[in-house]
């Protein structure tokens, strides 16, 4: 018998107008899981009595350690159909995870959909994570709506009024839309802005399974006052009203269906922000009109590793064309052919096995081998934009396989592990063997070397976390010569900082990194509008982990057989730094110019690479080379007789105060500046200063100039552990001479 539910979502899959792909997101515990539970629940796709329940574990949990600590660490996909108006419509949705280590999660779902349900407490207010969630959906041209979550504690903990209730909600509105009209760009400032009156602002409890919004409460004739009311009545009349008056999900999903925009709406905006191909090209109409008949593009976003079988499975959205079962696909990152073997849809949190799917869905394939980020199609085209996190890895462990016999599996699960996690960044230290994993923080790593032993069942042994320093220069160096070992060819560089707003630009996204085309005009728009001169903007070969290669040489004959050298030995001197091999950040280098043998044999990359990474090296030694640590801007929250602690603690950190907060009566909020090396440890000590009532989460993250003696330290504290010798000029080298 053909499931009937699966049945009705195939159906309303093939008509993008009745589709919305959506997210949920939010700061830590604002209760994004317990909503998707619930909604499941309503859907008829698990247990009613389990929904929401922490003991028994959210459905979209799927790792024991979630249930543990009680908190999303991967995102989930979840579908589900929903009537509207008399109207069927699916809607595809990810739960995302709110704890900040996890932000990488958040970043990839934000590909995969055109809106979100952004969840705030309504006790707590907006937190450090809504801002940074909203950031990210911004930057992929997401549509937010608000939910107020929690309502129930301004109910029953706080005695609200319906006075006050009201306040509350118009102040987490007004500060949710300054929030946007700052971090929207210009065109999007309005539209993206919500408000009470059209229902695109939710409020309720998402743990007692009722919302209400104002024009819902219009159209019921419910007060305020009666929603004080509910909590006075026993559990069973409670539930039967709010069933009855005020559904968690019809609420909500009406306002998802009819503010946030379907994918033929979205992808005519969103398209030109993440693809940079041409949208005159016949892809780039396929891909603005959501063209099911259209060329096949689609954009893997989350790869699940099946634990029993080690099967992959590449979760994503489908932009243009109609993805098949068995099907011979191209892979952008991987640059070859494969074969799609099964194609799934979700159905709640299960996948169901399907034949064929159009445009404008979020579908799970298997049978590919591939990473989060690439782009499928039939034929080589121009790929989707490249993910960009918000923070990168600050954070890193060395560790080894306890059993040298299981070297061979902790590197094929470590090779997993970034496929699942690319926020991840894992590198092998070729000198001592050990394998360094580069995380978000101590909680990601934590999490990361804990499933390795538990899931992946590979003994290991980690060291204490280790803090990513980056290094700079200080001012504009004098031009600098590498020769190749056989004297034939010599290379001539000059390094110099990079200006503040193309810091800003190519952090931000606006100017996009990776390999410069021969024409660009794009790039070179953004360059220009970053501050660059209209001729340097030509002259730019690649931006680099926010390094920028110029080419400044004249009629050089041959000059374009070795660029692709001169480009390898810049990125590999912007990964490790001159001064402690550390990467580099914020360096702008010049070829100035080159002397090349006439004989290709002659300059071939043993002498290329070796004359390029000691004119780039040589150039930044003159310059000056500083250190940046990475500095956390960390919010600290306990009852106000703890004041006193708290401030202690960000100065015993080397951390400076920047705010005190004491909008509550009896809270209070420090906010400091500590750097990354000092926060190990700091929940604990959180702890034990204000007797575990204290709470802490991150609102930013920056790199800061070290002093002086704290540079030298930190230097001679790095060659030390990676074993580094250093040459006459200054720069350090690993024993193989890199």
């Amino acid at each position: 018998m053909v499931d009937e539910k699966l049945a009705k979502m195939l159906r309303i899959a093939s008509d993008p107008l009745h589709i919305r792909n959506i997210a949920t997101s939010a700061h830590i515990h604002h209760g994004k899981t317990a909503l998707t539970d619930n909604l499941l629940a309503a859907a008829g796709l698990m247990s009613e009595k389990a929904a929401g329940d922490l003991e028994a574990g959210m459905m979209t949990w799927q790792h024991a350690d979630e249930q543990e600590r009680l908190m999303t660490v991967d995102a989930a996909n979840v579908s589900m159909a929903h009537t509207f108006n008399g109207q069927d419509f699916l809607i595809n949705l990810i739960d995302t995870p709110g704890h900040v280590d996890f932000g990488g999660n958040v970043t990839r779902a934000m590909r995969a959909v055109d809106g979100t349900i952004v969840l705030v407490c309504a006790s707590e207010g907006i937190m450090p994570q809504t801002e940074t969630v909203l950031k990210q959906a911004l930057r992929e041209r997401v549509k937010p709506v608000l939910f107020i979550n929690k309502v129930d504690r301004l109910i029953k903990e706080m005695m609200f009024t319906p006075q006050q209730m009201q306040e509350r909600f118009t102040e987490i509105v007004i500060k949710f839309n300054r929030l946007i009209e700052n971090m929207a760009e210009p065109e999007f400032r309005e539209k993206f802005k919500v408000d009470i009156s059209n229902g695109s602002v939710a409020f309720g409890s998402a743990r007692d399974n009722w919302a209400m919004s104002i024009p819902f409460m219009q159209k019921k004739s419910i007060s305020f006052k009666e929603i004080l009311e509910i909590y006075k009545k026993d559990e069973e009349e409670r539930k039967k009203w709010v069933w009855e008056k005020a559904p968690l999900h019809e609420v909500l999903l009406d306002m998802v269906i009819k503010h946030l925009p379907n994918p033929k709406e979205s992808q005519i905006y969103r398209i030109p922000k993440i693809w940079r191909g041409d949208p005159e090209s016949e892809l780039g109409k396929d891909l603005m009109t959501c063209n099911p008949n259209g060329k096949l593009t689609f954009v893997v976003t989350r790869i699940l590793i099946e634990p029993r079988s080690g099967r992959e499975i590449a979760a994503g959205r489908l932009y243009s064309g109609t993805i098949r079962a068995g099907q011979e696909v191209y892979l952008s990152m991987e640059k070859g052919t494969q074969r799609i073997q099964n194609l799934y849809i979700y159905k709640g949190v299960k996948t169901e096995m399907i034949e064929a799917m159009p445009a404008g869905n979020i579908v799970a394939i298997m049978g590919v081998r591939t990473r989060a980020g690439d782009t499928i199609s039939l034929e080589p085209d121009t790929p989707f934009e490249e993910m960009k996190h918000i923070f990168e890895p600050v954070v890193t462990k060395a560790i080894r396989a306890k059993n040298p016999q299981d070297l061979p599996k902790l590197v094929e699960v470590l090779r997993q592990v970034v496929k699942e996690d690319p926020s991840i960044k894992v590198e092998i230290n070729e000198e001592t063997g050990e394998h360094l994993l580069h995380g978000m923080g101590e909680l990601h790593l934590e999490i990361i070397e804990n499933r390795m032993k538990t899931e992946k069942n590979v003994d290991i042994i980690g060291s204490p976390p280790i803090v990513v320093y980056r290094e700079s220069v200080g001012s504009a160096s004098s031009e600098a010569e590498g020769k190749s070992p056989n004297k034939h060819n010599k290379i001539y560089m000059r390094v110099e900082p990079m200006s503040e707003t193309m810091i800003k630009a190519i952090a931000d996204g606006f100017v996009p990194e990776g390999k410069v085309k021969k024409r660009d005009p794009k790039l070179w728009e953004a360059l220009e509008n970053a501050g660059m001169d209209s001729k340097e903007t030509r002259q730019v070969k690649d931006i680099f982990e926010g390094n920028i290669l110029l080419d400044q040489t004249r009629g050089i004959v041959g000059i374009d057989e070795v660029m692709e050298l001169v480009i390898d030995g810049f990125e590999d001197c912007m990964s490790y730094g001159p001064l402690a091999r550390e990467p580099c950040t914020n360096v702008v280098v010049r070829l100035t110019d080159v002397s090349l043998h006439e004989d290709a044999i002659h300059r071939g990359p043993a002498q290329m690479l070796p004359a390029v990474r000691d004119a780039i090296r040589g150039a930044m030694i003159y310059a000056k080379p500083v250190m940046f640590e990475p500095v956390q801007t960390l919010l600290f929250e306990a009852p106000i007789e703890y004041m006193g602690d708290l401030t202690k603690l960000v100065t015993q950190k080397r951390g400076v105060l920047l705010d005190v907060i004491n909008e509550e009566e009896h809270y209070v909020t420090v906010k400091g500046e500590i750097p990354v090396a000092e926060t190990f440890g700091l929940s604990n000590d959180l702890r034990s200063a204000t007797n575990g009532r204290g709470v802490q989460s991150m609102a930013d993250q920056t790199f800061k100039k070290m002093g002086g003696d704290l540079q030298l330290k930190i230097v001679g504290q790095l060659r030390d552990r990676k074993k580094l010798s250093v040459d006459e000029m200054g720069i350090a080298k690993t024993h193989s001479g890199g």
